[in-house]
């Protein structure tokens, strides 16, 4: 089932979000529900939070970007990259920062210049409970970090400098206003 994602503006996409056990009510079904919505929604990671959940739970596919001439020379690890993160942590960030050009699907029509570390170390338990201690790089450090910000209350636009801060504060607040056309459900602030 698809659901709607929140808007830029919701509290909840401010708020730590919480550990859960494997007893989580319906754990699995609310699982495959993010990833219909990830994907009615063409995107490549969601967290709980965006979907008004204050869980430490988020969902990564990277498998689009095997595609993508810019990743040629991954594509055959990005093709199956589909993981689920369950009370991840991230215990270590290392190598080279790099820039790349982030959206989110809580934040549409716009897209910036963020800064992240090319390699991380990271704990979690997937979707059965099993835990993992995992290091990724490229691309898939990348949206880890994106969605992992997500459970910390951060937004990529918080990465911005003052400059570009001020330059997206108008697009965030039509945002928050529900004055944007998009192609999936969203549900804005009220």
């Amino acid at each position: 089932m698809i659901l709607p994602i929140r808007a830029f503006g919701d509290s909840v996409l401010r708020k730590k979000a919480q550990e859960i056990n494997k007893d989580y009510p319906e754990l699995k079904t609310l699982i495959e529900n993010m990833f219909d919505t990830m994907n009615g929604a063409n995107g490549i990671g969601l967290a709980a939070p965006q979907i008004g959940l204050d869980i430490r739970l988020f969902i990564i596919d990277v498998s689009p970007l095997a595609d993508d001439e810019d990743y040629e020379d991954i594509a055959d690890e990005l093709k199956d990259f589909r993981k689920v993160f369950i009370n991840a942590q991230i215990l270590e960030e290392s190598g080279e920062e790099w820039k790349f050009n982030e959206g989110c699907l809580s934040i549409p029509e716009v897209r910036e210049d963020v800064k992240r570390k090319s390699t991380i170390k990271i704990e979690y338990y997937d979707e059965n409970f099993v835990k993992h201690t995992d290091t990724f790089k490229d691309i898939r450090a990348r949206v880890i970090q994106h969605e992992y910000d997500h459970i910390e209350g951060i937004l990529f636009t918080d990465h911005l400098s003052a400059l570009k801060k001020k330059i997206v504060k108008g697009k965030l607040q039509k945002i928050a206003n529900g004055d944007v056309n998009v192609n999936y459900k969203m549900r804005f602030p009220k």
